[in-house]
């Protein structure tokens, strides 16, 4: 009686564990999935991959710009910032282009080298960008990313979609996959060495 019971919750057990490892797997397609189509994009197009040493020329804030928050909705959320404009001398070729923050800086407003974080309160927003400007008045050069095709002249200070990110991004998915992988078959093995155990004490009648 001992022996069916322990049997059952040994079966329970294996079943849970499948349906785990199976689990893991299907999160980790998901992830792929959701992987390949916003962030393979934009990593396909990132451009600016070459590296160098920029040296700012100038760093002004000219003009407010309007900024829409969201396209699908009023007045009340549009929002403006001051456009900081930062141009810098690329050492690498010894040109005076146009600074970018990221690649999704030169994507959502090409007239300004940087859009703050949160534009829902001016005046942090403006006490921001002034930090960012006086920060670039101290520091005079330091290494920035352009295309070296120069099918683009602006170059970038950061980059969102490097290979180093894209291959972290990746990690999480990878571990849930071979972990769900490694599940199914320490399950399976499990079951093997069950039958095979069982059946050395099967007496013929």
């Amino acid at each position: 009686m001992l022996g069916k019971k322990l049997v059952t919750a040994q079966k329970r057990g294996d079943t849970r564990a499948l349906f785990l490892g199976l689990g893991m797997m299907a999160c980790s397609v998901l992830m792929y999935f959701f992987i390949e189509i916003t962030i393979t994009p934009k990593y396909k197009k990132s451009i600016w991959t070459k590296e160098s040493i920029c040296e700012v020329m100038k760093a002004s804030i000219k003009e407010k710009v309007h900024c829409i928050f969201n396209k699908h909705s009023g007045d009340e959320n549009i929002f403006r910032y001051p456009c900081l404009e930062v141009q810098v001398n690329l050492t690498a070729l010894g040109q005076v282009v146009m600074l970018y923050h990221t690649e999704d800086t030169w994507t959502r407003n090409p007239k300004c080298s940087y859009i703050p974080g949160n534009l829902e309160n001016f005046g942090e927003v403006q006490k921001n960008v002034e930090s960012i400007k006086n920060n670039f008045s101290k520091i005079k050069i330091f290494p920035c990313f352009y295309d070296p095709s120069r099918a683009e002249p602006s170059v970038i200070l950061e980059r969102l979609y490097s290979p180093a990110g894209f291959v972290i991004t990746m990690i999480w998915p990878t571990l849930m996959m071979t972990g769900g992988i490694l599940i199914i078959i320490l399950v399976k093995i499990n079951q093997y060495l069950s039958v095979f155990t069982a059946s050395q004490y099967i007496r013929p009648v």
